[in-house]
């Protein structure tokens, strides 16, 4: 009886969105003797850093760094510590968001169909990373909310929202795209790239007008107009509150999109901009930051063809804030350091291919004050590598988010996550992993 007592409070918290599935140690961490790339300045030889209550309290050379009262000490002599990786464009968890009814859907959340018990977030843990924008789909021009997830140990899904309450804050972006995937021959579906833009603009300026009412109705329950769930997400773009995912590739495209925020105001993340080497010029002079994949093997559809590995070099030489994402599964999570890899190779500064794992997606999911660089307040996000994070012979030994342990390559049974193929992610739900802990 005392049992179910205990897992009937942790169901209410969690339900209230006060339960974090793993929760903070209380003794104090220390990780000494590492290389740390804090990203928000040089690199640290010898270096330290102090992790309490699942925050940095300290970050400094070993000898700087004393250790508090009754600490932990973990001795990373030879190794190099990271902040925990940002993927800001994934689609792990199983989930999907908009369907053939129509063309736009900006009601839809994809927190809605998220399995927090599939595999697919152990293999993104083994790959370092610790903070994810899972999309819905992009066949449509758009396929609905995202949701900005910690990748915290959980039971539901409450326990990985970045988020406190997914009824009243705004838990991710929208996710929009143009091109060919949300072309179709029948309608509600545009047949051409100008009907596309066409629909896009029809729906936002309905948006204008909603926003418009509420604005003269002055918070008079009376004078409100009726509530449209498609139209309060799209007001939610329209104030900046939810930033727009935009999927793009050919240079025409991403010229719509620009023409789109600019003409409605929206923030915009542009995500894998395939042709964005062809107008580096104008994504800058745009302001608009990129989100970019880089594919090592031919293959996929006509309108990436010419995506390059030097995409992210000419644009860090524009002026452009680059972040890269895996697109799990188009590019496995388990390998998305080398995305930055191939980047440095084709161009791009060492500096800026790692902030580009890091804090530049942060800042793409408006969470650079609490994550993307290790600095004292900032949550304890981090990885440790056995070597140079661009190395094909490192790997991910451990991560952590927010001071738990939350992927150790070595234990065998993290491990298979790590190196296992495809039978490994058969069983997608693990839910027999839990049978012994409810009676």
């Amino acid at each position: 009886m005392q049992k179910l007592h205990c897992h009937l409070l942790i169901f209410s918290l969690t339900v209230l969105g006060f339960y974090s599935g793993g929760i903070a140690r209380e003794k104090a961490q220390v990780f000494r003797g590492a290389l740390i790339y804090t990203i928000a300045g040089e690199p640290l030889e010898n270096g330290a850093m102090v992790v309490e209550q699942g925050k940095i309290s300290a970050v400094g050379s070993s000898g700087q760094i004393q250790t508090p009262p009754e600490a932990e000490e973990h001795d990373l002599t030879g190794k190099v510590l990271m902040p925990g990786l940002v993927d800001t464009h994934s689609h792990i968890g199983g989930g999907d968001g908009g369907d053939n009814s129509a063309a736009l859907h900006p009601e839809v959340r994809i927190l809605d169909a998220i399995d927090v018990h599939n595999d697919t977030f152990k293999k993104a843990r083994a790959g370092g990373i610790t903070t994810v924008n899972v999309m819905p789909g992009s066949g449509y021009l758009m396929s609905g909310q995202t949701v900005y997830l910690k990748l915290r140990e959980g039971r539901a899904i409450y326990d990985l929202l970045v988020c406190r309450d997914a009824e009243t804050d705004v838990c991710g972006g929208m996710k929009m795209a143009n091109g060919t995937n949300s072309l179709r021959k029948n309608p509600p579906f545009p047949g051409t790239r100008a009907k596309s833009a066409a629909l896009v603009r029809q729906l936002y300026v309905k948006a204008q007008e909603y926003q418009k009412k509420i604005a003269a109705a002055k918070n008079d329950p009376d004078k409100m107009p009726a509530r449209d769930l498609q139209m309060e997400a799209l007001v939610e773009v329209l104030e900046g509150r939810r930033i727009v995912h935009y999927h793009t590739h050919r240079h025409d495209d991403i010229l719509t999109v620009l023409r789109l925020a600019q003409e409605f105001g929206f923030r915009v993340v542009l995500h894998h901009v395939s042709e964005g080497w062809k107008v580096a010029g104008e994504i800058a002079a745009a302001k608009a930051p990129c989100s970019i994949i880089v594919i090592d093997s031919p293959g996929g559809k006509l309108e990436a063809v010419n995506l390059l590995a030097k995409t992210g070099g000419i644009l860090e030489k524009a002026g452009v804030d680059v972040a890269f994402h895996t697109d799990d599964g188009i590019t496995d999570s388990r390998l998305f350091l080398r995305s930055a890899a191939f980047g440095v190779r084709e161009g791009m500064s060492r500096a800026k291919a790692l902030e580009a794992l890091t804090l530049a997606g942060a800042r793409m999911l408006d969470l650079q004050e609490r994550i993307g660089s290790l600095e004292k307040g900032k949550d304890a996000d981090f990885i440790i590598l056995s070597g140079d994070p661009f190395s094909v012979y490192t790997h991910v030994e451990q991560t952590w988010v927010e001071g738990n342990l939350v992927f150790d390559r070595s234990n065998p049974e993290h491990r298979k996550y790590a190196v296992g193929g495809y039978e490994v992610f058969r069983g997608q739900a693990h839910y027999h992993d839990h049978q012994g802990e409810i009676e």
